[in-house]
Order: C-alpha cells, then sequence, then structure tokens
C-alpha cells in the first residue's frame, strides 16, 4: 500500500515554523480565496459538506456553549494557574498522547517513530515524573508529530467521508468521528479504575487546551466564519494525512482544465 513519508528534515522545518499549523492552513484558504480559486474551492466545499444546514446549526450550539460555558471555564483556569504549572499540564497531557501515537505509527508502518514515541513516552513517565518534565527532549529524543486514528485509518484506505460537526467536539468527518471511539481507548487515563478521577483527568485535559488558545475565535472573519472554520480543518487534515507533504495537482488534466 502506498503511503507518504515525511522525512526527519520536513520535521525540522515543520517544527521551525513560528505559527501553529491551524493558522498555516487557514492562510492557505485565504490565499486560495484572493488568487482566484474560489469557485474551485467551492465546489469542493459543496461536496464535502453534504450535511450543511446540520452542520451549521451545530456550529452555532457549540459557539454558544464555548461563550456561556468553556471559555468562562478556561479564564477560570488560567487564573487560578500560575505559568508554569499550566506548561506542565500541557506536557504531562503530551506524554499521554505519545502513546497513542506510538500505537498508530505502529499501525500505519512508521516503525521509527513509533519507536521514538515510546522512548519517549517511557523516559518521560519515570525520569520526567509522569511528564512533568520533558527529560526526551533534554537527551535528544525529539518529538514526533501526533498520530490519531482517524489518520491510521487514512492510511488503510478508508475514504474521509462528509464533514461533520460534532456537539462539543466541533470539526471532525465521517471517518474522524467514528475513530475517535477507538482513539479514546488508546489514551492511557481512559484505563484509570477509578471512574471520577478518570473523567477529572478528561476535564482538565479539555480545559488547558481551550486555555491554551483562549483567543482562536479573534482570527475568525466576521463574514462566514463557518466556511473559514471547515476548509481549514479540512485543509489541515489532509495536511496531517499526508505528514507534511504538499500534493501539487499542477500539470494533470483536471488543472488542465480549470485552467482552459
Amino acid at each position: 500500500m502506498f503511503r507518504p513519508v515525511r522525512s526527519k528534515q520536513q520535521g525540522r522545518e515543520n517544527k521551525g515554523f513560528p505559527y501553529p499549523r491551524s493558522v498555516l492552513s487557514k492562510l492557505l484558504i485565504a490565499a486560495l480565496l484572493v488568487s482566484g480559486f474560489a469557485p474551485a474551492l467551492a465546489q469542493d466545499s459543496l461536496e464535502d459538506d453534504p450535511w450543511e444546514p446540520f452542520n451549521r446549526d451545530m456550529y452555532a450550539f457549540n459557539i454558544l456553549a464555548d461563550k456561556f460555558f468553556s471559555k468562562p471555564v478556561a479564564y477560570a483556569y488560567k487564573a487560578i494557574m500560575p505559568d508554569v504549572a499550566e506548561r506542565a499540564v500541557g506536557r504531562v497531557f503530551n506524554n499521554l498522547g505519545d502513546f497513542g501515537s506510538a500505537v498508530n505509527n505502529l499501525g500505519q508502518g512508521k516503525y521509527e517513530a513509533s519507536a521514538a514515541n515510546t522512548g519517549r513516552f517511557l523516559v518521560n513517565s519515570t525520569f520526567g515524573v509522569a511528564g512533568l518534565f520533558d527529560f526526551a527532549d533534554n537527551i535528544g529524543l525529539e518529538k514526533e508529530e501526533p498520530e490519531d486514528f482517524g489518520q491510521t485509518l487514512a492510511v488503510w484506505g478508508v475514504d474521509t467521508g462528509p464533514y461533520l460537526v460534532l456537539p462539543f467536539l466541533g470539526p471532525s468527518t465521517l471517518r474522524d468521528a467514528s475513530a475517535k471511539i477507538v482513539g479514546s481507548n488508546l489514551q492511557p487515563q481512559g484505563y484509570l479504575e477509578d471512574v471520577g478521577a478518570r473523567n477529572a483527568v478528561r476535564v482538565v485535559d479539555i480545559v488547558s487546551i481551550r486555555a491554551r488558545y483562549i483567543d482562536i475565535e479573534k482570527t475568525l472573519p466576521e463574514k462566514d466564519p463557518y466556511s473559514f472554520v471547515r476548509d481549514a480543518y479540512l485543509q489541515r487534515r489532509a495536511y496531517q494525512v499526508l505528514d507534511g507533504e504538499v500534493v501539487d495537482d499542477f500539470g494533470t488534466d483536471e488543472s488542465d482544465d480549470f485552467l482552459d
């Protein structure tokens, strides 16, 4: 089975990019709109989003839920947690994420990356005190890009499916939404026997992520933010599945027809 592979050099170059890749995706989409490719992008959007009326309603619901619940909780979290503690909590969940990435890289046939994930998880879980400190980075174990089960399904040939907005969870696709069920079982915190502790850990994870991007909505355009988020998400997921490689469609018969 063909699988695009990202080289280590590409990984290092990506780490040097000064902005989150979600921002990169938004900039790419904005560039497409300005450069005159809007008709093609609009056509793709119609094909990717056949459930748009439902998705728009769910998007509006999520915006309200975020405004009146998630964001206030995130602000309270930031007010209570010192910056150093907030960063430490983030490292703990990054460390837990390495476990799931190790399993998914293994399933995708990326054995070197899986070994790196495993090494980082073991080192940071012990010497790094459950991930509070990134000891692995200090000894030269570079962090690989996160991998989830949705990406693994893509490598196995499962089609993306329609775009889907999930309640509280936000943008997804039919493939990624179904993958979340398996993905949740690849998180070590999911195996805590105490239900209260397990749920508390999950809540802290969600709140810490929201706190990290506390003002993310300020990057959205005033006109039709739904379409902007949708297109950015789909671009970002394609980028992740291809491990950072950009597919150049220029020179194909389809692109020649468009240019004509």
